[in-house]
């Protein structure tokens, strides 16, 4: 069975196992924590995704960011970043919503599923009309995920496609 479940302590040595085993820059999925210790991940990373996920101990040009886990049953196939909000960097750029799925379960459908339940989290969460996503002109496979969950592309430059979902 496939669901989503917010970054928590329970869950942290497959949490961290995803984590440092996802690059740190692929397809445009940015993963800051690639490689960290298991130490800075249960004291620092883990923590801060929580706290974020609250409002709490936010960056300056952060927003509060919900960090998902995506599940198959008892493995995490994927993870997904749901902003709560834009500001201004965002809405030109990365939009509400992130994500990646582990490279051992690409092609199966984890990643169309996985987005149909985040925006559902969204349409709760997100104040604006519209869910912002983005996507590497260079990862078509990601584009066909976002326009099978009823994303349309605003607009794009020469490196990406900026799609819209209407709540």
């Amino acid at each position: 069975m496939l669901y989503l479940k917010e970054a928590n302590t329970e869950d942290i040595e497959k949490e961290y196992e995803f984590i440092t085993n996802t690059p740190e820059n692929e397809n445009g999925f940015i993963n800051n924590n690639s490689g960290c210790s298991r130490e800075e991940f249960e004291k620092a990373v883990l923590p801060q995704y929580i706290n974020y996920s609250k409002g709490i101990n936010l960056k300056e040009g952060h927003v509060p960011q919900t960090t998902f886990f995506l599940w198959n049953d008892d493995t995490i196939v994927g993870m997904f970043k749901l902003r709560h909000y834009l500001n201004e960097a965002l809405a030109k750029g990365a939009g509400h919503i992130g994500y990646g799925i582990g490279k051992e379960f690409r092609g199966k459908g984890y990643a169309s599923e996985g987005l149909r339940l985040v925006l559902e989290k969204a349409r709760e969460i997100v104040k604006e009309d519209e869910i912002y996503l983005s996507v590497n002109k260079s990862n078509p496979a990601s584009l066909k995920v976002q326009l099978k969950n009823g994303a349309y592309i605003h607009h794009e430059d020469e490196e990406e496609f900026y799609t819209r979902v209407r709540k």
